[in-house]
């Protein structure tokens, strides 16, 4: 009986949701949302399909750079990152921008962090 119950749960549709917030590099004008948001309808495969989204999958703009991905099937996170470096590597951002995962569901867009070589100049 009990393998029968794990089948009717995987059966249900589970909605996720997920952020990938961009707002850091959108204010300092580096980053283009909406492109982004366009290039992620036209990315998404389902069911093996790109440009397959139908009202399984809604990619939508949120205010200040924050794009919300509703998913009615199966969709990781994983999979939603490698998209954003994609993005990030085609419009040449790759060296300057990563994607960090803050909390579940929920990707950041982050500058790298350069440290200054003034520690060597001081011990001169």
């Amino acid at each position: 009986m009990a393998p029968q119950t794990k089948k009717a749960g995987k059966s249900q549709k589970q909605t996720k949701k997920f952020v990938i917030n961009a707002s850091q590099p959108a204010s300092d004008k580096i980053f283009d949302v909406s492109a982004f948001t366009k290039f992620l309808q036209e990315k998404i495969k389902v069911e093996g399909r790109t440009g397959n989204l139908g009202d399984t999958i809604v990619v939508r703009q949120q205010g200040d750079g924050k794009v919300e991905i509703i998913a009615h099937n199966e969709l990781s996170g994983r999979y939603l990152k490698y998209l954003t470096k994609k993005f990030l590597k085609k419009n040449q951002l790759r060296d300057w921008l990563r994607v960090v995962s803050t909390s579940k569901g929920v990707y950041e867009l982050k500058f790298f962090n350069i440290v200054n070589d003034a520690e060597e100049e001081d011990d001169e």
